[in-house]
């Protein structure tokens, strides 16, 4: 988990986060011909006074830094969203820990959508899960962070710039998997999707909260596994609820064509301009 960049401070305002210290590795000064007029709200009205005990980002200096770092994030998440809207695609961020199916479900979505839609990939190393989309015949392109544990808003818009979004209804974000840090950076996206599979347990929940707070949906996968590991619907759902009440759940198996078809559903009626 990050030590320095940002991820022990909490955001009250739980529709967009962002930021990372990558930040000032860039240089964002030119003009993409899509303009940087956006909803400042995104970018302003954020709380920085909530912080978790953490002897590193105690201290004075290191808060202003860290400040500094998450608003320069938020204006580029909010130029990403500004980008996406003139295009007239949809944007969702998707988020969970490692191996709990985000590509897998991506792959398969295709037989169930007439939906149009791209993927930006974030993994640490190695471009296997664009390749595996590229396969399907999914536009996809790959952001290899390094050692980063999420994305953040700069390297999305470097990806914006390898991806053509004309004709696209939806831009997936696929975010480095990970059930913490990916949570608390605003990356320019409308909505949040996170991933909770039946292998990892629904404990998971009340242990990696701040992502399930801010999920607007979260789809529980590998649901044709239930038969086999302990997870308890029932119990699961009333955590996210507790959590989070206005999340919606989707029980979901790439097996199961009903339950892709209920995505598929969702994903419909959440674009933007859905009645």
């Amino acid at each position: 988990m990050c030590k320095d960049c940002g991820c022990s401070l909490t955001r009250q305002d739980h529709d967009h986060l962002g930021a990372h210290s990558h930040v000032d590795s860039h240089d964002h000064s030119h003009d993409h011909g899509h303009g940087h007029e956006h909803d400042a709200s995104h970018s302003s009205s954020h709380s920085h006074s909530e912080l978790h005990t953490n002897p590193q980002l105690n201290d004075k200096k290191t808060l202003s830094v860290i400040h500094k770092i998450l608003d320069k994030n938020d204006v580029e998440a909010g130029h990403n969203r500004a980008h996406f809207e003139a295009h007239k695609v949809t944007a969702f961020n998707i988020m969970s820990s490692p191996g709990s199916g985000k590509t897998t479900l991506l792959e398969n979505l295709k037989e169930y959508t007439k939906l149009n839609y791209a993927v930006i990939e974030g993994d640490l190393e190695t471009s296997r899960d664009a390749d595996r989309l590229i396969a399907k015949g999914i536009t996809a392109y790959q952001i290899q962070t390094g050692s980063a544990c999420h994305l953040d808003a700069f390297m999305v818009h470097g990806a914006l710039h390898h991806l053509p979004l004309d004709g696209l209804d939806i831009c997936f974000v696929e975010n480095v998997g990970n059930l913490v840090c990916p949570a608390s950076y605003d990356v320019g996206t409308h909505k949040n999707i996170v991933l909770l599979s039946v292998p990892e347990g629904d404990d998971k929940i009340e242990k990696y909260p701040v992502m399930f707070r801010r999920a607007d949906v979260v789809f529980i996968t590998k649901c044709d596994l239930l038969p086999y590991f302990d997870f308890k619907l029932d119990e699961a759902r009333a955590q996210l609820k507790k959590l989070n009440p206005a999340t919606q759940i989707i029980e979901v198996s790439i097996k199961d064509g009903n339950s892709m078809q209920a995505v598929a559903a969702w994903l419909k009626d959440n674009i933007r301009g859905a009645q």
